[in-house]
């Protein structure tokens, strides 16, 4: 007897970025995503021995840099986790990523992050926020999962802001959450979440006058949409900490 019962919203997330990492598509966002990316790092401010969280992380080439940032020193030798939710995109991910001693990959859900509480001094998460089903749910749980003054650095493309970005929304496979950089400063205000700031990150890498683009109308909306860049939202978690559940899954 076929199984009709309906895909999760998380396993249709999960299907298409598997079908990504099939197609090659993981190591590509770094080429696509770096510039941005270097100027967030930057911001984050990040030290030897802190850890470090990158949620919705690929094939794993910004934990890698991070790895860089955090490794051994006065406070410890730093760790970094890449969590994401599709399976093949984190093989991929530990398979680039041997020679890490302080990298390790989880696959998994934002909205049930395989974590202890009060754990990560920094989280980063790069293009992959609006893809989240429940919003809500994968900002409460990076709350719990967030050290005491934790930082936060959500960094995403699409956004109502950069109204070039919306262009391609109706070529992805999969729904996605389109909100103003206003929206999520309030989201995140909503969660608790203190010091909560965005910022535009334009992208300076140059653009080829050769280059084919499939996503944009024209070369030209798609210079537009790097000019006007990314949006990159900060925030702190306060000086709380969260309880631990009353139970334990062995």
């Amino acid at each position: 007897m076929p199984n009709d019962k309906p895909q999760s919203p998380d396993e249709l997330l999960q299907q298409e970025f598997n079908r990504w990492a099939a197609q090659g598509e993981g190591p590509k966002m770094e080429n696509h995503h770096l510039d941005i990316t270097e100027k967030t790092l930057r911001r984050m401010d990040l030290r030897a021995g802190e850890r470090v969280l990158d949620l919705g992380c690929g094939s794993g080439w910004a934990p890698r840099l991070l790895a860089r940032l955090v490794g051994e020193g006065p406070h410890g030798f730093g760790q970094v986790v890449g969590l994401d939710i599709s399976d093949e995109m984190v093989r991929h991910a530990r398979a680039a990523s041997r020679d890490f001693e302080n990298v390790m990959f989880v696959q998994g859900s934002a909205a049930h992050i395989p974590w202890e509480e009060n754990f990560f001094d920094k989280v980063l998460s790069v293009e992959s926020f609006y893809y989240y089903p429940d919003q809500d749910r994968a900002l409460a749980e990076l709350f719990r999962v967030m050290a005491p003054h934790g930082r936060l650095f959500i960094l995403i493309n699409l956004y109502k802001d950069n109204p070039y970005s919306l262009q391609w929304v109706p070529k992805l496979k999969v729904p996605v959450h389109v909100r103003s950089a206003e929206e999520y400063v309030e989201l995140l205000k909503k969660h608790a979440f203190q010091n909560v700031e965005s910022a535009q990150i334009p992208d300076d890498t140059p653009t080829p006058e050769n280059y084919q683009t499939t996503s944009f109308h024209s070369l030209d909306d798609l210079k537009a949409f790097k000019r006007v860049g990314a949006l990159l939202l900060m925030a702190s978690k306060p000086d709380v900490r969260n309880a631990a559940p009353a139970y334990t899954i062995y």
